[in-house]
């Protein structure tokens, strides 16, 4: 029961870790458990499939390396294990004045972050791509793509076992014991030993961090994002990808719409704050969570300056007509029985005490275990470039 590393989590993040170690060093021995009976099962499986540019991140920032170069790092991957994926490109689109601005922001960010291409374009030139769309400027982004991110784990999972490496599905982590030279891996099956444990707990990933790292200044905020899906009869109102400005002081996109790698069409996301860390429908409720979310003083803070903005997510979220409005803006063709029900994600979003949304990669070392206490989007992008990122900083700190 002795490996050389153990990592929690099998979202696509510990999985890329676990497959880079093995490409560092394939002689050391990897146990990966997850506490699902499957892999990427949570954010990694539920997300909306998009293989993001690097656009939107702040230039030098972890989200705009690893987005950038992880965005390489998975094509060649995708190209060499025959992944289908499509560099289709996207649109951001401004609906008015005073969104303008922002385009020539993001077009600098972009460039900074190496993108190469990016071109604003004009009202004209938006619906020579998207004829449906409404806006009086935008930027068209043609390294923007879409791919199934569950077809990508599973990849992963193939290579990682034929080199070796062990996963254990259905165990949950229980605490840790660090020694001075090894760590105990307390599970509610087993305990186990090793050199070092990784953690990529996503949605439990403070609760996680915490078994070693009791004074750990941040909470997961779950946020659930729900789509629709627009009828078959209609996809054509929308040719690849459609996304507004963005709010700068808000870490989401706003509602936008996918074309997804099956040939669907996604409209959404919304983002409500959900009363429990998997917490998929409305009905989901844990008390326990939800005292610790709202008695989290970062939170209070946030739910001060955001009210409004959170209670207009709530009123989207049980009014199909005020959802609908809000795609409107992009696509004022779209109709309410246009939609049907789609799924759902929820997003781990990292807040610390002082009410600051983490809008990077977060990475804490402790003694002999690393934890991944914030990997919001592009990480399943970048995944590959955070595995590789910290496989060096493992394996430097313990040769």
């Amino acid at each position: 029961m002795k490996f050389d590393f153990i990592i929690v989590g099998a979202g696509i993040v510990g999985l890329a870790t676990a497959l880079k170690i093995q490409e560092k060093n394939p002689k050391k021995k990897i146990l990966i458990i997850e506490k699902e009976r499957k892999v990427a099962a949570h954010q990694t499986g539920n997300n909306s499939g998009v293989i993001h540019s690097g656009i939107y991140y702040k230039p030098g920032s972890l989200k705009a390396k690893n987005c950038v170069y992880g965005y390489k790092l998975l094509l060649d991957f995708c190209d060499q294990h025959n992944v289908k994926y499509d560099l289709c490109g996207k649109v951001i689109v401004a609906v008015d004045q005073s969104e303008v601005n922002y385009l020539d922001v993001l077009i600098e960010r972009g460039t900074a972050n190496g993108l190469m291409n990016l071109r604003k374009i004009t009202k004209e030139e938006i619906n020579e791509i998207e004829p449906h769309v409404n806006g009086i400027a935008g930027i068209f982004v043609p390294q923007t793509g879409i791919i199934d991110y569950k077809e990508v784990s599973e990849k992963y999972v193939e290579l990682i076992l034929s080199n070796g490496g062990i996963l254990n599905l259905n165990e949950e982590v229980i605490n840790f014991n660090e020694k001075e030279k090894l760590v105990e891996v307390i599970t509610n099956k087993s305990v186990y030993t090793a050199d070092a444990v990784i953690t990529c707990a996503g949605l439990h990933s403070d609760k996680v961090a915490k078994k070693s790292h009791p004074n750990l200044d941040l909470k997961i905020i779950p946020f659930r994002g729900e789509y629709y899906k627009i009828k078959d009869e209609r996809k054509y109102l929308v040719k690849n990808l459609v996304y507004p400005v963005p709010d700068p002081a808000f870490p989401f996109l706003g509602v936008h719409f996918t074309r997804m790698i099956d040939g669907g069409v996604e409209a959404g996301p919304n983002a409500v704050l959900a009363f429990k860390r998997e917490g998929y429908k409305k009905s989901d409720i844990d008390l326990k969570e939800i005292v610790e979310i709202f008695t989290w003083p970062g939170f209070q803070i946030v739910a001060k300056k955001y009210w409004k903005t959170g209670f207009g997510e709530f009123y989207r979220s049980f009014s199909k007509k005020a959802f609908v409005k809000a795609l409107q803006r992009l696509i004022p063709e779209i109709q309410e029985d246009d939609l049907i029900p789609g799924g759902s994600g929820v997003r781990a979003q990292a807040c610390d005490k002082t009410g600051g949304l983490l809008d990077d990669f977060s990475i804490i070392k402790n003694k002999r275990i690393v934890h991944v206490c914030n990997a919001p989007s592009p990480a399943a992008t970048s995944s590959l470039a955070i595995g590789e990122h910290i496989t060096s900083e493992v394996l430097e700190y313990f040769s």
